[in-house]
């Protein structure tokens, strides 16, 4: 029953959705409800756009002849004085240049949707209606939706034409006007980090449980990231098909209007496309204005690429590592800031970085965490041994130290805080302690000065077991991790890891070089007898024996998770006490500062919502600590799970040792 329950596990765990969203047959623009834009009784004006013009005897009139009545409005002293006024004329507009749209005649849908957005922009912000303006009025969110429908429309002709792309400067010619466009990155993009904008009007979201939006001004794009690997040395960490949120905010420039040769008043307009992972404001009229933006919806996009799938295929790095080493490494799903503190997310066995999205969305959703976290994910061959996972991702750590911080002189990047899940629980707890000679002692009695080996050997089992704790690494978030093994590393899974596992030439021609060489630990528990990553979680893995005795860094605090399933369920009847891989009693961290046991299973744990909310408070305690709580954001805004137990005082945070410089390297531990 236990192998069944592995089997079941793992394959699930290896499968994930391949479709996290969907193209939409209309776009999804809030006013459509309100305006019947897509029922077939549609379009039509609202009941107060129809009231104020049945009161002026232009009811029927503004059917059969929208432009004539838009004319008599904007004539009218109404039009400046009443914001009645002004919001008819948007949306008259708005649904008159959805018809001109419609028959193609853009030239004329670009002048009624410029007409359109701006009257709601009047009035929302012109400061005539200040006295009277009423935010808790219908009307005024209906404003803000005419405002964002009619930009779309703009920027969606504009894209018709081409030229739709940062830097781009456009000139819109109409029949009494002219806009020159000129679309500008605000924040640190430039133009030649953007490949494509699409709509995020135009995808319906699939794979994800949770939505994250800000409701405001302004039209939320997808930003398809441009790959420029010799412009920064953060480049190759961006994962695939990566994709940035933006929102676009039209800005008319005051005092900018100029009479052109033929007549016509140009207008002076900036598109402007903010990055709503920097700010959800923007500055008009010394206010400061909300945007709306979507930060789910360009993540889907991004784990829907074609080129991000191929690259996360769990399967691979289960049973052929020696395969998956060109797509092993530190990834990025949004660009790196400096400014912010890396969290590392690491997977477990037979899993990949999809795994962590669902956590990823929701706390990327907390503007706390948001404003002053940023996420990283590992990816490795999950078959291969614990140790060498462990040593390859120091490697990484420090060669992208040496990259993004070559001065070593930012101090965001030594506050690190590492989340790991399953097996990848055991490979950040390996990055917070010293070896000693503990571990070579697993492997030979001899002293290491005394090895008779080639000097390519000696270097290999140097990188492999002789290590210090990660200076950098501050937190540890441990979830549902087989601290002292797993019973399902048994003698069969163990066999059929082995059997089906095929580990690099390298690592297999090591360990047959070691064998010759009869080198091995008199007490018999050296790790000549572990190949696979399976045969590094059993009960009696000497390597899980030494890292519960091994004394973490000073300067670092432990947090646990455990998952139990529910008697009540199903599942309990085999699972026992446990989440269905890993005993309770197993998961314990004896010197974690907090514990907390959540009903769910080990493949679910760490979406959980409980889980999601503990690891959200940790990170929020990690601010707290470090003293970046943002003020009128305090900390008991935020739900902390009622049964989480800290089993001691709060380690102090400790001045870790400086890092040294190391240069880049490829690591291999011997393996039997």
């Amino acid at each position: 029953m236990a192998c069944v329950l592995l089997a079941c596990a793992l394959i699930a765990s290896g499968c994930s959705s391949s479709q996290w969203i969907k193209q939409r047959r209309q776009p999804a623009l809030p006013i459509a409800n309100e305006l019947e834009l897509f029922s077939w009784r549609g379009p039509h004006t609202t009941a107060r756009t129809r009231q104020l013009m049945r009161r002026y005897d232009l009811l029927t009139e503004v059917e059969k002849n929208p432009e004539q009545v838009l004319t008599q409005l904007m004539e009218s002293e109404l039009a400046r004085t009443s914001p009645e006024h002004v919001f008819a004329i948007a949306e008259i507009a708005f649904l008159a240049g959805r018809k001109a749209d419609e028959r193609k005649r853009w030239g004329e849908a670009l002048d009624l949707y410029g007409i359109s957005v701006a009257n709601a922009y009047d009035y929302l912000l012109d400061e005539r209606f200040d006295p009277v303006r009423n935010p808790y009025d219908p009307q005024f969110r209906q404003a803000s939706d005419l405002y964002n429908a009619g930009l779309e429309g703009v920027l969606r002709i504009v894209g018709k034409q081409g030229h739709l792309r940062p830097g781009a400067a456009h000139l819109v010619a109409t029949r009494s006007q002219e806009y020159e466009l000129q679309i500008v990155c605000r924040g640190p993009w430039l133009p030649s980090d953007i490949a494509d904008l699409k709509f995020v009007s135009d995808y319906d979201l699939q794979g994800l449980k949770n939505q994250y939006r800000t409701f405001g001004l302004g039209v939320p794009l997808i930003a398809v990231h441009s790959s420029h690997p010799g412009n920064s040395p953060a480049e190759r960490y961006y994962s695939p098909g990566m994709s940035i949120p933006m929102t676009a905010f039209l800005r008319v420039l005051p005092g900018q209007a100029m009479q052109s040769r033929d007549g016509c008043v140009r207008h002076v307009c900036i598109v402007e496309l903010h990055d709503p992972l920097m700010s959800t404001d923007v500055q008009v009229n010394d206010r400061l204005v909300p945007l709306e933006t979507d930060l789910s919806t360009p993540l889907a996009y991004c784990l829907n690429d074609p080129a991000f799938q191929q690259a996360n295929t769990a399967t691979k790095g289960l049973l052929n590592p020696a395969k998956s080493q060109e797509t092993q490494g530190l990834y990025l799903l949004e660009p790196y800031d400096p400014d912010k503190i890396p969290v590392l997310m690491i997977h477990g066995l037979w899993s990949s970085l999809v795994t962590w999205v669902e956590m990823f969305n929701d706390l990327r959703g907390i503007p706390e965490i948001r404003d002053n976290f940023q996420f990283w994910f590992y990816m490795y061959p999950s078959g291969q041994p614990l140790l060498l996972t462990s040593t390859q991702l120091r490697a990484e750590l420090a060669q992208a130290r040496q990259l993004l911080d070559p001065s070593g002189s930012n101090a965001n990047l030594d506050q690190m805080v590492l989340v790991g899940h399953s097996m990848g629980g055991l490979v950040a707890r390996l990055q917070t302690i010293s070896s000693g000679d503990e571990f070579w002692r697993l492997l030979s009695d001899t002293p290491f000065q005394e090895f008779e080996g080639t000097d390519e050997e000696k270097e290999q089992l140097k990188r492999s077991l002789f290590f210090d704790a990660n200076p950098s690494v501050r937190r540890v978030v441990t979830i549902a991790s087989p601290h002292r093994g797993s019973s399902f590393s048994n003698e069969a899974t163990q066999w059929l890891g082995r059997k089906f596992i095929r580990l690099p030439d390298m690592v297999r021609k090591t360990r047959d070089q070691l064998a010759m060489r009869a080198i091995h630990p008199t007490n018999g528990r050296g790790l000549m007898e572990i190949q696979t990553s399976i045969d590094s979680l059993s009960p009696t893995s000497p390597i899980l024996e030494l890292m519960q005795h091994a004394e973490p860094a000073p300067w670092v605090e432990y947090h646990n998770v455990i998952g139990l399933v529910a008697h009540d369920r199903v599942l309990s009847r085999v699972a026992g006490q446990s989440d269905g891989v890993v005993d309770v009693e197993s998961a314990r961290l004896s010197n974690a500062t907090s514990e907390l046991v959540v009903d769910a299973d080990h493949l679910n744990i760490h979406r959980h919502p409980r889980t999601v909310l503990e690891v959200q408070r940790i990170l929020l305690r990690h601010l707290d600590q470090a003293g970046r709580l943002s003020l009128g954001r305090p900390l008991a805004r935020v739900v902390v799970p009622q049964d989480t137990h800290v089993v001691a005082e709060p380690l102090p945070i400790l001045a870790a040792p400086e890092l040294e410089e190391v240069p880049p390297v490829e690591a291999e531990l011997p393996s039997p």
